[in-house]
């Protein structure tokens, strides 16, 4: 049975081992980093199978007008099963009266249809644009 747990106490090799088997090399090359966007978090969700880390959603923002689905994961083996929309109608349930909800994902067609069976939508698609930044 899959149990959800808001600001659990996470153990840094889980978490790590959760990131390499998604291929997060970013984060896999740099934990002190992913260790301190974790405790700087607005919410971070975490899916477990027993003991075992299974998935995990990392929310940033104000929690009033904006939040950014900073990232959202599942280990492979426990994909398809409901644990990542858990995760996200979790976060939705917490922050029930936010005004934006921001995410950004790749293109393959099975993420796209995630997250718009959930409600999210193309920015083009309201006529807007989005912009990122990445230091490099």
């Amino acid at each position: 049975m899959i149990t959800y747990v808001k600001r659990a106490k996470l153990d840094m090799a889980a978490v790590l081992e959760l990131y390499e088997a998604v291929e997060w090399s970013n984060y896999t090359r740099q934990p002190q980093m992913l260790e301190q966007a974790l405790a700087n978090s607005l919410l971070v969700i975490a899916a477990f199978d027993g003991e075992k880390l299974v998935g995990l959603l990392r929310a940033v923002g104000d929690g009033y007008s904006v939040l950014f689905v900073q990232d959202i994961l599942v280990l492979p083996a426990y994909q398809r099963m409901g644990i990542g929309r858990q995760l996200m109608e979790l976060l939705l349930a917490s922050y029930p009266n936010i005004y934006q909800l921001h995410l950004l994902t790749d293109r393959e067609e099975k993420t796209k249809a995630f997250y718009e069976s959930l409600g999210f939508r193309a920015v083009d698609t309201i006529d807007c644009v989005a912009y990122t930044y990445i230091e490099r």
